[in-house]
């Protein structure tokens, strides 16, 4: 979902260590393994380490966002964190199948009354974008069917119906405020689309120009390597669907399968569409945040989120009808219609389990899983202006010595690293967006410090940008 597409295609994150302190103590999170195996502690802390982190940003959120709602955050530490049985870690011990119990009640999605489907009236200014999951709430009443949404109801809504944890909801709906957003607004809100001009949500004291909205996030949240988006400078836009990479998506989800499996058989094609990338694409880049991080969620979220549940399937499995819906795709394999922002959440149609949200740790085991089998997916670079000319970035120079490859999966280091690159960036590229860029980025840049208080990390006293001036994509599109 760009929030989530990216966020929004496209969100998506690295080894920590959260000392106890900082947050709440790891005795009061009940680890499940879903696998029903035994992980030994070694294992839980090295998935803690790498995971949990973004949690906190979302909890800090009361001081940089006092007008957000924090309900559904003060009683975080109390739910669980779900280990997925996917998760490399848990592959090294035996696993058994889980059974979840199946709530036809509790997990039945309304799509009648004030929940029915109406289609958006582009001619009156509603706004679709780059994340089906987000187009198909705005079509429900879920959102605004504007499409103009404020942090606290966009986290609400893909906890309610999708059941997205509301560290990573709220994580990406704060992102997504302040980087294509709004961070000045009463209720700090952004467009699940493209500007909004006139909007007194969007445009007012302190924007130059109204927000880009998730539709212009290029390499801030959407990145290249989409599974349905084409590559901004191949295709002409990002945000459109184009029906032939559906259908090799179509093809490559197979068929009466629980959806944590179908997750793992997607991995081919996530590995096609990078390499197709690079291939294709003479201004193809990969940043740290929206392209190793983001990214993967266009190929996580469906399978995770979009599932169907019942009790034949409790894990969830995604027929390719209820693909189709969530895409807003018609037609036969072989000769399929897409029609922008129609996206529907089909009836009779069942989210994950109320006890087991799709949390941070869960989503970034799916990141680790794929990154694990081809360590590409996890790379920061890009083409250097002709096809096939990937160029890895030399993350030593990047940050003046402060962090290197050899060493950035270890301790707390890839965090810092991320968290201060978004830091050190930002201000260069909201100078565009905001008139006072220090005020704009400040909730952001509080969260991050939050974030990283209870961190060892070696000091980032800037990145040398010019480390990606050989990358015309970077040069095209400034981002994280």
């Amino acid at each position: 979902m760009a929030i989530i597409h990216s966020i929004a295609s496209s969100l998506f994150v690295p080894p920590l260590l959260i000392p106890p302190a900082a947050l709440f103590s790891l005795a009061q999170i009940t680890l499940i393994d879903t696998s029903q195996s035994i992980l030994f502690e070694t294992d839980i802390m090295k998935l803690l380490q790498f995971s949990i982190i973004v949690c906190v940003l979302f909890l800090s959120q009361a001081k940089a966002f006092p007008q957000f709602n924090l309900k559904a955050a003060n009683g975080f530490s109390k739910r669980s964190i779900v280990i997925p049985a996917d998760c490399p870690h848990s592959r090294m011990h035996k696993q058994t199948k889980r059974q979840t119990a199946f709530d036809p009640v509790q997990q039945h999605i309304s799509t009648t009354g004030q929940h029915a489907f109406v289609p958006p009236n582009f001619a009156a200014g509603d706004q679709r974008g780059p994340c089906p999951g987000l187009n198909a709430l705005a079509n429900h009443g879920y959102i605004p069917h504007s499409g103009i949404v404020d942090v606290a109801t966009v986290t609400n809504a893909v906890e309610n119906v999708y059941n997205m944890g509301t560290d990573l909801g709220g994580f990406l709906a704060i992102y997504s405020a302040v980087v294509d957003g709004n961070a000045f607004a009463l209720s700090p809100s952004f467009s699940i689309g493209g500007p909004v001009v006139g909007s007194q949500i969007l445009v007012g004291t302190g924007l130059i120009s109204p927000a880009t909205g998730l539709s212009g996030s290029h390499n801030n949240q959407e990145a290249d390597t989409s599974p349905t988006r084409g590559d901004l400078y191949v295709a002409g836009n990002d945000y459109l669907l184009q029906v032939p990479q559906f259908q090799e998506y179509y093809n490559a989800l197979p068929e009466n399968t629980p959806a944590p499996d179908q997750y793992q058989a997607l991995f081919p094609f996530r590995s096609a569409r990078f390499n197709q990338s690079v291939a294709t694409n003479p201004n193809f880049f990969f940043p740290p945040f929206a392209g190793v991080l983001v990214s993967p969620a266009g190929y996580a979220f469906p399978a995770r989120m979009m599932a169907n549940h019942s009790a034949q399937y409790p894990d969830g499995y995604l027929d390719k009808e209820t693909f189709k819906s969530f895409f807003a795709i018609s037609g036969a394999s072989g000769s399929f219609t897409y029609k922008p922002g129609y996206e529907r959440i089909p009836d009779n149609w069942y989210k994950r389990p109320a006890a087991e949200p799709y949390t941070s740790p869960a989503y970034i085991a799916d990141v680790l899983d794929f990154g694990a089998q081809n360590p590409r997916l996890l790379s920061v670079g890009g083409n250097t202006g002709t096809p096939n000319s990937f160029t890895g970035i030399d993350i030593s120079a990047l940050t003046k010595g402060v962090f290197d490859s050899a060493t950035l999966a270890e301790g707390d280091n890839l965090a810092c690293f991320v968290y201060q690159n978004i830091q050190a960036s930002a201000p260069g590229f909201l100078t565009s967006l905001y008139t006072d860029v220090t005020k704009a980025v400040q909730p952001l840049f509080q969260s991050i410090d939050s974030l990283l208080a209870g961190l060892s990390c070696p000091q980032l006293n800037g990145i040398d940008n010019s480390q990606y001036s050989r990358l015309p994509g970077y040069s095209k599109a400034k981002g994280v």
